[in-house]
């Protein structure tokens, strides 16, 4: 199952598909009891795309079979034990993949010329996702971060290793001249190749940077870095070769620090922007802001969820869940619409908004 979502993956997941591209979002659980029904409701939910697909007839036959097999392939790849808070599943004539979000999605199945991304955006904007850059002298790594956890990345050059025909830290170590191994000149290639590796990472998707290693290792990276140079640094040797485990405990304070600030600098923001009235608050006047472009930063509660419906007038009104015309992810259509006009967003901890009611943006104009 997928988790970090690159601004070139977006791109992808977001081109044109020949007809049915197929959206199959589910609710999932991270603890028992709810999660004892999620199985029987992610292949109910699949049985009900099928269904829409056999009652399509604007789908071919051969067609049809080759999305209920993606469909299929699909859900063996689907590991509940490791289920989060949503579950999102693409099928298109020759490809499938399956998403895990640690942000809940509605359940629903909807059949497209293109995939259904907004929940996926929405999860990862609220993610506040993160790199870390575990530095040796023989081997870098690369890992991605979330709220709760970090998983290795593994493209992009990505991990970095050197020969051991070059390079021998075991012995280095048993003879006690580690920090002699960070003056070598070959050890100062590696670790500006790593540098450079990273800025590619960083032009491609540009997020906040924690770098980790022995205090030799983050020295000589200062010297001959550009891009690294300007990240925080955590004396914390090892995870190079760590786990993902170990290397999230690394840095879990530093990420909690950084959202604690994030807040603060949030409701700063929207304070100034009260005071000279380019300020909007709830969900209506967020959304009707949000599609004209005015939106500069946007700011949600990390739990806001709320049902509405489209009267096709100015105002939105609320709807229950499950309504044939209600929009149940109307917050993360509003997040998708923010960023695609090139706003800010920023998810705040429950109540932290006060009277906004959940949502609130600072406007252009």
């Amino acid at each position: 199952m997928e988790h970090a979502l690159s601004p070139a993956t977006l791109s992808e997941l977001r081109r044109p598909r020949p007809y049915p591209a197929v959206s199959v979002l589910t609710p999932t659980h991270r603890r028992e009891p709810e999660s004892t029904q999620d199985r029987v409701r992610l292949r109910n939910v699949v049985a009900e795309a099928k269904r829409q697909l056999e009652a399509d007839p604007a789908v071919p036959r051969e067609r049809r079979a080759d999305v209920a097999r993606q469909l299929d392939a699909a859900l063996t790849e689907i590991d509940l034990a490791h289920a989060e808070d949503g579950l999102v599943i693409f099928a298109a004539p020759g490809e499938h993949q399956v998403w895990s979000l640690a942000r809940p999605v509605p359940e629903r199945v909807v059949l497209s010329d293109t995939f259904l991304t907004r929940n996926l955006v929405s999860a990862q904007a609220a993610e506040r996702p993160f790199w870390v850059l575990s530095v040796s002298a023989d081997r870098v790594a690369l890992w991605s971060g979330g709220v709760d956890r970090v998983t290795e990345h593994r493209a992009g050059g990505f991990p970095m290793t050197r020969s051991r025909d070059n390079f021998d830290a075991e012995r280095q170590e048993r003879i006690g001249d580690l920090p002699s191994t960070f003056r070598d000149e070959g050890t100062r290639h590696f670790l500006r190749d790593a540098d450079t590796a990273m800025g590619r990472i960083l032009r491609a998707d540009a997020r906040p940077l924690y770098v980790t290693g022995e205090t030799a290792a983050l020295s000589l990276l200062d010297e001959v870095g550009g891009v690294t140079k300007e990240a925080l640094h955590v004396s914390h040797g090892g995870l190079a070769h760590g786990t993902p485990e170990a290397v999230w405990q690394a840095v879990r304070p530093l990420v909690a620090a950084e959202a604690r600030r994030n807040t603060d600098s949030v409701a700063r923001e929207l304070e100034t922007a009260r005071g000279r009235r380019a300020f909007a608050a709830g969900v209506d006047e967020v959304w009707q802001n949000a599609r004209e472009g005015r939106v500069r930063l946007l700011a949600v509660e990390e739990n806001y969820r709320v049902t509405v419906r489209d009267t096709g007038g100015d105002h939105l009104a609320p709807a229950a869940s499950g309504d044939l015309d209600a929009r149940e992810d109307i917050v993360d259509e509003i997040v998708e619409q923010c960023l695609e006009t090139g706003a800010e967003v920023r998810f705040v901890p429950d109540g932290a908004l006060g009277d906004a009611d959940g949502i609130a943006g600072i406007l252009r104009y």
